[in-house]
């Protein structure tokens, strides 16, 4: 359950792409649509994800994760594995008065961040992704779009 206790909240649709700048303190701002999407938390949680991108969370989605995991058979070792590396890698970070949150040596060193970062929206969580690693993506897989799409849908 998330902190608002409810069991049945709403799910968050994130959508959109935000070109932001890592600072020199390894800081990114969150764009203000994205925070009040979120309802404004002060802690989100940051793990490595596929692609070598970061995913972040907030509470109550990160909870919905787990509980989908947890209904994995205990006996799955490729869950257990998972949750493992998964939420041992996960941290969670501040967002600051300013809506910045601080990212992790580890996790810019993990996504190979450089100063130019995109911010993406994907259902559920944000992605954050080198610039030129985001750029190289899309031009990879944008032209299979189309087929991508009939399969996800079929």
């Amino acid at each position: 359950m998330g902190p608002s206790g409810s069991r049945w909240e709403k799910a968050v649709l994130l959508t959109g792409t935000y070109p932001r700048s890592l600072d020199e303190k390894k800081r990114v701002a969150l764009p203000k649509r994205v925070r009040e999407i979120l309802g404004e938390p002060t802690t989100l949680y940051i793990t490595p994800g596929p692609d070598q991108s970061l995913w972040l969370y907030t509470q109550s989605a990160l909870e919905r994760l787990a509980e989908r995991l947890d209904a994995a058979p205990a006996t799955d070792a490729e869950a257990r594995v998972f949750r493992r590396l998964y939420f041992a890698q996960t941290e969670a970070v501040d967002v600051d008065k300013a809506g910045r949150i601080l990212v992790p040596e580890r996790l810019v060193q993990f996504a190979g961040l450089s100063q130019e970062i995109i911010l993406i929206g994907v259902r559920d969580h944000l992605e954050l992704w080198d610039a030129a690693r985001w750029q190289r993506f899309v031009e990879q897989h944008s032209p299979r779009f189309d087929s991508v799409a009939e399969n996800a849908f079929k």
